[in-house]
């Protein structure tokens, strides 16, 4: 039996390089950077709302005008996700599967409100939406008041959360080929079913991902929104503007404790959509 060389026997393993050069260093300054953006900020609005008893936090986070705030600011915000969902998919759609005059002003449109001061889109939407207003006027014979009610607040958080749904699913639907659409129709599939068991269910977790987006920045938007909400407590005020009236008033706490109950809700979205989505994954692995 013939022994092996030692040149060929197995070596004791060793830690490989990274592949990143100054990974360490790279990561200590991402992860300070983290810290000093998102996590620091985070902990300050949970330490400044301890500073209330658990009376004063329950008094302050869910007062009854709170509680109205959450309850437009989450619904607009859930409203305007699925809007953007359904009209998102068909934008993306157009601007990958065909081509048509003027495709380039199109898609430049969509990335408007990306460059848009939210404060500008908040004007220009109230000056179309107003009763008065190029658009309201033709609505306010038909009964629909679209400015200065919680319809404005679901208006301006569309518009601010469209690019959102189209730039997550646009790769999707450039990477997924026309064959796969040809072949389930050679296999006796019609548009429907070629949409509905073909395009969706590749497009399901890209969806999410843009629906969570438009969800999480649509709970945040203040600029755009208190232009046209109207603001009126218990009926279109936001919960961002209660934060601000809270601040104005210097009541430091009760602001804190407010925004702690939004950003807890929020991780608790975009937990549940994580979660569906690491399922989607592992449904078509």
């Amino acid at each position: 039996m013939t022994s092996t060389p030692t040149a060929t026997r197995r070596r004791p393993l060793f830690r490989r390089k990274s592949a990143i050069p100054g990974f360490g260093l790279t990561m200590g300054v991402t992860l300070s950077v983290l810290s000093l953006v998102v996590l620091i900020p985070l902990s300050a609005v949970a330490i400044k709302a301890a500073e209330l008893s658990p009376a004063e936090f329950a008094a302050a986070a869910f007062s009854e005008r709170a509680i109205a705030a959450y309850r437009l600011t989450f619904g607009a915000a859930f409203a305007a996700a699925v809007i953007n969902g359904v009209f998102g998919v068909l934008t993306a759609w157009a601007l990958v599967r065909y081509e048509f005059p003027g495709k380039s002003i199109v898609n430049a449109m969509v990335d408007l409100p990306f460059a848009l001061p939210t404060a500008v889109a908040g004007i220009a939407l109230a000056t179309l939406y107003s009763p008065n207003g190029w658009v309201g006027q033709y609505l306010t014979p038909l009964g629909i008041k679209a400015a200065y009610n919680p319809l404005g607040v679901v208006i301006a958080l569309t518009f601010i959360g469209l690019p959102f749904v189209v730039r997550t699913i646009e790769p999707v639907l450039r990477d997924l080929a026309a064959d796969v659409e040809e072949a389930a129709a050679s296999l006796g599939a019609n548009r429907i079913q070629t949409v509905a068991r073909v395009v969706l269910p590749a497009l399901g977790p890209a969806w999410l991902t843009g629906f969570a987006l438009a969800f999480a920045r649509a709970v945040g938007e203040y600029g755009s929104v208190i232009f046209i909400a109207g603001n009126m407590p218990y009926q279109s005020e936001i919960a961002p503007l209660l934060i601000i009236i809270q601040l104005e008033q210097y009541e430091y706490a009760a602001a804190a404790a407010i925004a702690l109950v939004m950003l807890s809700a929020s991780f608790a979205m975009l937990f549940v959509i994580n979660a569906i989505q690491a399922w989607a994954r592992r449904i078509e692995g």
